[in-house]
Order: C-alpha cells, then sequence, then structure tokens
C-alpha cells in the first residue's frame, strides 16, 4: 500500500501553480499511489480557501476511499471565520488534518495566529501539518519544540523536514519531542535511513507535494536502505496511525 500524506488540488495565488485532478489520477495510475490526503493550494482570503476546501470534498465524496481532506485557511484570518472553517472542514466535510504553511502565509508558528492552528487541532481531535525548509525564519523546523511542547497531544507532521538545508533542527527537535513526526518530501534518503534507525521509521510519512514527484519520492524510499518493514511504515503504516484512516481503508490494520 502506498498513502500520500502531502498533495495539492487548486489554484496556487503564492507560487502561480495550478494543481489538478488529473495529475492525481496520473500518479495514481502510473506509481500505484492507495490513497491520497489532498490540501487546498496556496490562497489568502476565506473566500478562496473554501471554494478549494469544497472542491477536495467534492472529490473526496466521489472517491472516499482513494482520497481525504486537509485543510489550510490563513491563519491570519479574524479568530471567528479562522474557527468556523476549520470546524466545517473537520466536522461537516470530514477532513482528517490542519495545515499551516509558514512562509506562504507568513506565520511564525510560536506566535498568537501560529498557535492557534495547534489549538484547533487539539480541540478538533487532528494532526497539524507545517511547512518547513524553504521560507527561513519561520520555517525552521526548531520553532515546531515549543509548539510541540505546549500540545503534547497533538500529532503535528513536519513537512519536508527542513528540506536538507534544515535538516538537522528536524532531527534536533523530533529527539526532543515524541510529537512531531515528519513527511519525507524533498528529503535525503540517507537521512531517512539513519532517522529511521535512530527515532523509528513509525514516525515518517510518504508524501509527494506535486505529482510528478511521485516518482522520485519512491525510488528515494525503495533504495536508501531502509528494510522492507522500515518502508512498510513510511510508505503507509505511519499514515494509517497518524491521521487514524483504518476505517476509510476498509479496516486495513497498521
Amino acid at each position: 500500500m502506498i498513502i500520500d500524506v502531502h498533495a495539492h488540488l487548486g489554484e496556487d495565488r503564492v507560487f502561480d501553480e495550478s494543481f489538478t485532478e488529473q495529475e492525481q489520477w496520473d500518479k495514481i495510475e502510473e506509481f500505484g499511489v492507495d490513497f491520497t490526503i489532498l490540501q487546498p493550494a496556496l490562497v489568502h482570503t476565506l473566500e478562496e480557501v473554501k471554494a478549494q476546501h469544497d472542491a477536495i470534498a467534492a472529490l473526496v465524496s466521489r472517491h472516499p476511499g482513494r482520497f481525504a481532506g486537509m485543510a489550510n485557511p490563513n491563519p491570519h484570518l479574524p479568530a471567528a471565520a479562522y474557527e468556523a472553517e476549520v470546524r466545517r472542514c473537520v466536522e461537516e466535510l470530514g477532513f482528517v488534518g490542519i495545515k499551516l504553511h509558514t512562509s506562504a502565509h507568513a506565520v511564525n508558528p510560536t506566535s498568537r495566529d501560529g498557535l492557534r492552528v495547534f489549538e484547533w487541532g487539539r480541540r478538533l481531535g487532528v494532526p497539524v501539518m507545517v511547512h518547513t525548509g524553504a521560507g527561513i525564519p519561520f520555517a525552521n523546523p526548531s520553532h515546531l519544540i515549543p509548539a510541540a511542547q505546549a500540545y503534547p497531544d497533538v500529532k503535528i507532521v513536519i513537512a519536508h523536514c527542513g528540506m536538507m538545508v534544515l535538516a538537522g533542527e528536524t532531527h534536533i527537535a523530533m529527539k526532543a519531542c515524541p510529537n512531531l513526526y515528519a513527511d519525507i518530501t524533498w528529503t535525503g534518503g540517507f537521512l531517512i535511513r539513519h532517522w529511521a534507525r535512530e527515532l523509528g521509521a513509525h514516525r515518517f510519512l510518504f508524501g509527494t507535494d506535486h505529482a510528478d514527484n511521485c516518482g522520485t519520492e519512491l525510488a528515494k524510499v525503495r533504495t536508501s536502505g531502509l528494510t522492507a518493514e522500515e518502508q512498510e511504515w513510511v510508505l503507509y503504516r505511519s499514515a494509517l496511525q497518524v491521521y487514524a484512516l483504518e476505517e476509510r481503508l476498509g479496516g486495513t490494520k497498521a
């Protein structure tokens, strides 16, 4: 089984990209991806992100065994508007997580608006994924240590493991905080092998970020020296546990 925990759908206003449904189906067909968690492309207004959340929900409703949603409203929205949208996504649309994009939304994870995201992750009982890497200083993985310590009952996923340049901070943060996990997009295979041996492969999750990056990410998992069991954890078992996907996938057990 392969579960992609980091994929996008929609028109991106920050990086001028377009993430399409067809790209996701092409990825599924070519590489055998079984399940994908979709989050919006990057936008700023409430109206834009609601439209993208609705598009993701519509796709999930048509193919519930293939997709789930992740919310990503701008944390700088007024508090009531942010609350209403994340509640709608999780409680009404059935989304399985919340995203905090540090650089695209200019959010310090330890700021008032940044900590709001983890608070709603706690209240709604879903993991929070946080962009790290490109976007210093807010995208430094070390910023997640105070948040993880303040919200020890929230599973926090470090997106991109700091994108190589800040990979060392990912290792430090994950050693300090057992509720930190990481998706391995844009991360060196040799690092994943080392971290899996020291921290446990159950704390790392497969993702693509861009659908056309799927082959590269799969090859990295399969050729970096991970054991067969470690590969299973990275490719799907960790995602099943972190995002509580067993029921959606017909009772599959990690």
